[in-house]
């Protein structure tokens, strides 16, 4: 195991993909200028016909990337969220759509890495939680992860993916530590987490919490917190919304009986709505007290630090919402 930053995990997933396969390349506003974060060095390894700068057009690279990759190529497009209701047109009229218009004869494997800066005084035109709204979607894959290992093995799982995917990379994470196997150490030789398959960050007995992205970190701080009362809190890392592994969320609440579900997009129609829609529908049976969301508040984001914190779900925030479910 090797202590890995966030944003280096997903500069080594992408150099590690160019070198596999010289069908991969990236594309985005000023990736040839880094000199750190997540395109850093790739220019001088890879050069500038792998390494493309793009214009300030989202909508014009976002559909060159789909023309690309229906032709072969694997492109991996870096933007973020608030810069993709530029590209809106390209991204669901055409990359959603076309494998399923031209009746699966087509693939396109592109990857649009969408970087969420928020919770950093960015304001409201750069602040955005967009996951919710591509899961409306069909044809999207939506990747969510929430520490340096996932974010590297989902990635590199979206950059060999026949369809198109959007990595959401929460910003606040990107310099969290965690452990990143060697691949020397796995049975396949390489980092490769798949699609559909949750991860359980802790077991308990008495309340199921779900996080997204870093809302996972604020579930385990809440756990540990709730341990010192002698609550138990199971934490699910969902890690894909689409594929959803509502299975290993169904098992676990039928253990707990109670379900909170921590999401930082906006509350009404988040994730987090569809999660507690899934578990309503398919196991209300197993329930014992209201399923609880918290998610962010149903506002734009303010500039100012002191009003933008009371937006986003937090630790004390799910604390409350578990003793809610446990009337405590």
């Amino acid at each position: 195991m090797a202590q890995t930053v966030f944003i280096e995990a997903i500069n080594q997933a992408i150099a590690e993909e160019m070198r596999r396969d010289e069908s991969v390349f990236i594309m985005g506003e000023d990736i040839r200028l880094a000199v750190y974060g997540a395109t850093a060095n790739l220019l001088g390894e890879f050069g500038e016909k792998r390494v493309l700068d793009t214009p300030l057009s989202e909508n014009g690279f976002f559909g060159a990337a789909v023309g690309a990759s229906l032709v072969g190529m694997r492109p991996v497009v870096e933007t973020l969220t608030s810069f993709m209701w530029v590209g809106m047109d390209q991204l669901i009229s055409q990359a959603a759509k076309m494998r399923y218009m031209f009746g699966g004869q087509a693939t396109l494997p592109v990857v649009y890495r969408a970087t969420m800066f928020y919770g950093g005084g960015s304001a409201a035109h750069h602040s955005d939680r967009s996951y919710p709204m591509f899961m409306n979607m069909p044809g999207l894959k939506i990747i969510i992860p929430s520490n340096p290992a996932d974010m590297k093995g989902l990635l590199k799982s979206a950059i060999r993916d026949d369809d198109p995917c959007i990595v959401f990379e929460d910003g606040t994470l990107f310099g969290m530590r965690g452990e990143v196997p060697d691949d020397s150490e796995l049975p396949l030789g390489e980092l490769i987490v798949p699609f559909g398959e949750a991860r359980v960050v802790q077991e308990g007995t008495d309340c199921t919490v779900v996080g997204i992205a870093a809302s996972v970190n604020h579930a385990v701080a809440a756990a540990d917190q709730l341990a010192q009362e002698g609550i138990s809190i199971e934490v699910i890392d969902p890690r894909t919304l689409v594929p959803f592994d509502k299975a290993t969320v169904l098992k676990s609440v039928e253990k707990t009986g109670r379900l909170v579900i921590a999401d930082p997009a906006p509350k009404v129609c988040s994730a987090a709505s569809e999660i507690a829609s899934i578990v309503a529908e398919e196991g209300f049976w197993d329930l014992q007290a209201p399923i609880q969301k918290v998610a962010s508040e149903q506002v734009h984001i303010p500039y100012t630090p002191a009003l933008e914190k009371l937006v986003y779900p937090n630790t004390e925030k799910i604390v409350a919402a578990v003793k809610r479910t446990l009337d405590v």
